[in-house]
């Protein structure tokens, strides 16, 4: 900041005055280093002191749920590398809008980072009549954790046995079956709007907060199925305490070798894959998102993280920001038209 010297009656010399000028030259470039924040050191080419404090992950969505398992293994690792505590803070509801949204208005300085996904940064925006923000201008792409199918479960005591099988049902008496998901807009919702399209079916969607509400409603048998994310279902699967009729994505599970794809099952060119991955607010540094980007790949290609992630269904990626962002900027669009086309609404 500028430095006003007042006037002085006495007279004096060169000398002092050269030297009252360097004085106040250091002055001011030491207040301005004194005031530089660490984003703004970042941004000259290094992350400073960052992280000198604990970093929020937000995650959009209930606790038990796929992206808040992802986010507390991600915290973990990343508590370790950084020497800082990264602590997970659920914000669910909205399909995930209203924790994004307070990501999206917090400070860009490397302490706010978010678990986003399929829905909350690319269906939503295309979904929902007013958005709180941008998925794509307010947010800065981190890393793609990876990519997962859906796998439509009912109770294990279930009549149903088949897709076939809920299909008939559902012709029989429309509108008698529901499905539960973790919130409007998200993959789990639209892949039963997918299905209830293809198959020419009027089926009733119930959002909840998260997977895992959404989960025990169905073992309490409040809903007859879900699209639930495998990461949610797999354990439950494995417990025996819900069937698997079918997967969403291109080829079977590897977890779940004996269970068809949707495309299999009757519904040829059905096809729903979901991701997770992590961003920070537009605007935070490239010094502060790349080191976040390497710590996160290096966390995913850990042997023990890929043998666990594969076991829940998950396809590692590990892709850094730029990848990140060209792949959500093409989901956005691929989920734009299919919205459109399927002519799915809330309602």
């Amino acid at each position: 900041m500028p430095i006003f010297l007042r006037p002085n009656r006495v007279r004096l010399s060169a000398r002092f005055s050269f030297h009252a000028a360097s004085l106040a030259a250091v002055l001011g470039v030491g207040a301005a280093l004194a005031i530089a924040t660490p984003a703004a050191r970042a941004q000259s080419g290094g992350t400073g002191d960052w992280p000198s404090k604990p970093i929020t992950y937000v995650v959009p969505f209930a606790a038990g749920g796929t992206t808040d398992v992802l986010g507390r293994l991600v915290a973990q690792g990343l508590t370790k590398s950084l020497g800082q505590s990264v602590v997970v803070e659920n914000r669910p509801g909205a399909g995930g809008n209203i924790g994004s949204d307070v990501v999206a208005k917090a400070a860009p300085d490397g302490y706010t980072i978010l678990g986003g996904t399929i829905s909350s940064h690319s269906i939503n925006v295309s979904l929902y009549p007013r958005m709180p923000y941008d998925p794509v201008k307010n947010f800065q792409p981190v890393a793609l954790i990876g990519t997962l199918p859906n796998v439509m479960v009912v109770n294990a005591d279930s009549p149903w046995k088949t897709v076939a099988d809920v299909i008939a049902a559902a012709k029989a008496k429309p509108g008698s079956i529901n499905f539960g998901s973790s919130g409007n807009g998200t993959s789990q919702h639209l892949a039963g709007e997918l299905f209830a399209t293809m198959a020419d079916v009027k089926l009733v969607h119930v959002a909840y907060k998260g997977s895992s509400p959404a989960t025990q409603a169905l073992l309490g048998k409040q809903v007859d199925l879900l699209f639930e994310n495998s990461v949610a279902a797999m354990p439950l699967i494995q417990a025996g305490k819900l069937r698997a009729l079918a997967t969403t994505g291109p080829r079977r599970s590897g977890e779940l070798p004996d269970v068809p794809t949707m495309a299999e099952a009757g519904l040829k060119g059905y096809e729903i894959v979901s991701w997770q991955a992590v961003f920070a607010p537009a605007g935070t540094p490239m010094p502060i998102v790349n080191r976040l980007a390497a710590d996160i790949g290096k966390i995913i290609k850990d042997p023990e993280m890929r043998t666990r992630l594969t076991g829940l269904g998950i396809e590692p990626s590990g892709a850094g920001p730029t990848e990140l962002g060209a792949f959500q900027k093409a989901e956005v669009e691929k989920w734009a038209k299919l919205i459109k086309t399927a002519n799915i609404k809330l309602e």
